[in-house]
C-alpha cells in the first residue's frame, strides 16, 4: 500500500480508501461486515470515509474498527440530518460532529466534511464558525467540504477549508482540471471520490435512473474503450493522475477490494494512456461540471 502525507494536514492517508457507503445497508450481515472492514484494515488500507446519510455505517466502523483508531483516519460529513435540528445550521453540524463521535465510539474525528451544501450555505459565516469550533476544540483535525465546481472552487480558496473531497476519474476531468491544482497550492489533502464513475462499461445499453447513467453517456461521448480492462484503468488514471492523496471504492466484495489494490502495484499508466485520455477530455467534456 502507498500512503501519502495530506496536504499540510499532520496525518497520512493510504492511496485506496474504503468508501463504507454500501456497508451501511440494513441488509448486509453484521458478521461479514465485520470481517471485511478487519480485512481491509489488515490491507493496508487506513481511510474509512462515512456519512451522515450512509444508514449504519458510521455505527459499524465504530463498532468493528474501535481496536485500531490510533491507525485508522476516520472521514465523515455532516450538516444535515440531525433530529430536531434545522438542516445546515451551527447547530445541526456542531450536534453532527457529536452524534458521529458517539456513534464511531472516538474522541475525535479525523476528516469532517460539509456533504454538498449549495455555495450560500457554503459562504455563510454561521456555518463556517461551526467547523472552526469544533475544530478549535478538538473534536475534528481537517476541516472539509464535499462536492464540486463553483462550490469546490470556494472551498479550496478561501481558506477555511484544510481538505477536500471531489468527484474525479476518467468521465468526470473538472475537478482535476480546474480545482485540485488550487487545492494543492493552498495545501489542502485531496480524496477523490468516485475513481470508477460507477463503473458504466458495465451497461450495454443506457441504465435510465441508474447512478451510472451520467458517467455512462459521458463514456459514449468520449469513444473510449479498454475492454476488460476498465477497471485497472480508470484506478490507475485516478490514483496516480488527479492530484488525489487518496481515492475511495466502496464495495462489499473483499475480492474485489484486493483486485483493486493490486492495480496500484503497476504504478502510473503509460504516457501514451494519459494523453489519449485527456486528449478525448479536453475535445469532449471541457464543457461538462462535476457530478455531485
Amino acid at each position: 500500500m502507498v500512503y501519502n502525507k495530506f496536504g499540510k494536514n499532520d496525518f497520512n492517508v493510504s492511496l485506496i480508501g474504503f468508501g463504507a457507503g454500501q456497508i451501511g445497508e440494513a441488509s448486509l450481515n453484521e458478521k461479514d461486515t465485520e470481517l471485511l472492514l478487519n480485512e481491509a484494515f489488515d490491507l493496508g488500507i487506513t481511510l474509512f470515509d462515512t456519512a451522515r446519510a450512509y444508514g449504519l455505517s458510521e455505527e459499524r466502523i465504530g463498532k468493528y474498527l474501535k481496536p485500531y483508531r490510533k491507525d485508522i483516519i476516520l472521514s465523515t460529513k455532516v450538516g444535515y440530518g440531525v433530529e430536531g435540528i434545522e438542516d445546515w445550521t451551527y447547530d445541526c453540524i456542531v450536534m453532527g460532529v457529536n452524534r458521529a463521535l458517539n456513534l464511531l465510539q472516538t474522541d475525535y474525528l479525523d476528516i469532517v466534511h460539509l456533504h454538498s451544501c449549495p455555495l450560500n450555505v457554503l459562504q455563510r459565516e454561521d456555518i463556517l464558525s461551526a467547523l472552526r469550533d469544533v475544530k478549535e476544540s478538538g473534536k475534528i483535525r481537517s476541516a472539509a467540504y464535499s462536492g464540486e465546481n463553483e462550490e469546490l472552487m470556494f472551498a479550496v480558496s478561501c481558506g477555511a477549508f484544510d481538505s477536500v473531497q471531489t468527484s474525479m476519474n476518467i468521465f468526470d476531468q473538472r475537478s482535476i482540471r480546474d480545482y485540485t491544482p488550487v487545492a494543492v497550492e493552498n495545501g489542502l489533502g485531496i480524496i477523490a471520490k468516485r475513481p470508477l464513475g460507477n463503473c458504466p462499461w458495465k451497461y450495454e445499453e443506457r441504465p435510465f435512473g441508474n447512478y451510472a447513467e451520467d458517467y455512462w453517456l459521458r463514456k459514449n461521448d468520449l469513444g473510449l474503450d479498454y475492454g476488460d480492462n476498465w477497471n485497472e484503468i480508470s484506478i490507475r488514471y485516478s490514483a496516480f493522475s488527479s492530484g488525489a492523496h487518496s481515492i475511495i471504492i466502496g464495495t462489499q466484495n473483499i475480492n474485489h477490494l484486493k483486485s483493486n489494490i493490486s492495480y496500484l502495484e503497476k504504478g502510473r499508466l503509460d504516457e501514451s494512456f494519459e494523453d489519449e485520455i485527456k486528449f478525448k477530455y479536453d475535445n469532449v467534456g471541457r464543457d461538462w461540471r462535476g457530478l455531485v
